[in-house]
């Protein structure tokens, strides 16, 4: 499993001309499933992603977490994550998990923020999204269980 986490000030996903999902300082996170992925990794990342302190304290050290700067939660399916550029010009996303799996474990890891974030928005999974942000920082962490776990 992939998370991309973008520290933002806001951001946004649309769907056609809707925007579908919407949050003010917090995070936008871009997430990836390969099929070997499971709800104890996803529980896993989403115990890490809570708890990473990316924002700054009274003395400018990134010390504070989501919760302690009352921060809400962005997230966007991207099987992208998965893409795999050695060969050739043209990605190959066959490392990505299978769309039926994927969605399930995005709509569990939505279902599991939402116990511990007080806003979480998401974009629609498989629907061609555009999304807009403001990276505050810029501040972008990438998290990769096949390395972290």
């Amino acid at each position: 499993m992939k998370f991309v986490i973008q520290r933002v000030t806001e951001a946004s996903v649309r769907v056609e001309s809707d925007i579908v999902g919407s949050i003010g300082r917090g995070y936008l996170v871009l997430i990836g499933a390969a099929d070997s992925d499971t709800t104890e990794i996803a529980d896993k990342m989403i115990n890490k992603l809570i708890n990473l302190r990316i924002f700054e304290d009274e003395n400018g050290k990134t010390n504070l977490n989501l919760e302690s700067v009352d921060g809400e939660l962005l997230i966007v399916s991207q099987f992208t994550l998965y893409a795999d550029c050695r060969k050739g010009n043209r990605p190959s996303f066959t490392g990505a998990g299978s769309p039926d799996m994927a969605e399930k474990l995005y709509e569990y890891i939505i279902s599991e923020c939402n116990k511990k974030v007080r806003v979480v928005e998401h974009g629609i999974f498989g629907a061609e999204m555009k999304v807009s942000l403001v990276n505050d920082g810029p501040f972008t962490v990438i998290f990769d269980s096949d390395v972290m776990f």
